[in-house]
């Protein structure tokens, strides 16, 4: 398998990592859109949010409760911050291994109604 995310997962390609255990890694990623902008990623490879099925309930839950204490460890958390998953290329999705965007560190602007 030819992916980013799970060359980083392996140690391949190095990573500024806040976060890891078992089933999650996170790291800081390499073109920040936010001050702080930090992606949460499984290390089972699930190319996109389409794929998620039942049995992997538990995780995305995990990937949730992972980014709510990245938040308060990198003093967002009661400022604020978006949590972004892009599925397929139209929904801007460029590496294809699920993946969300932790994304704070100043005021977001309003998502269209």
């Amino acid at each position: 398998m030819d992916c980013l995310f799970c060359k980083i997962i392996e140690g391949a390609i190095p990573s500024k990592k806040v976060f890891e255990n078992e089933r999650i890694v996170a790291f800081h990623d390499i073109a920040p859109a936010a001050p702080v902008h930090i992606l949460i990623i499984p290390k089972k490879h699930i190319a996109t949010m389409n794929d998620v099925t039942e049995e992997d309930d538990a995780l995305m839950a995990e990937l949730f409760t992972v980014a709510r204490q990245i938040a308060k460890e990198q003093g967002i958390a009661d400022t604020g911050y978006r949590l972004v998953n892009n599925c397929n290329d139209e929904g801007g999705q460029v590496v294809y291994h699920l993946h969300i965007h932790l994304l704070g560190g100043h005021k977001m602007k309003a998502l269209a109604d």
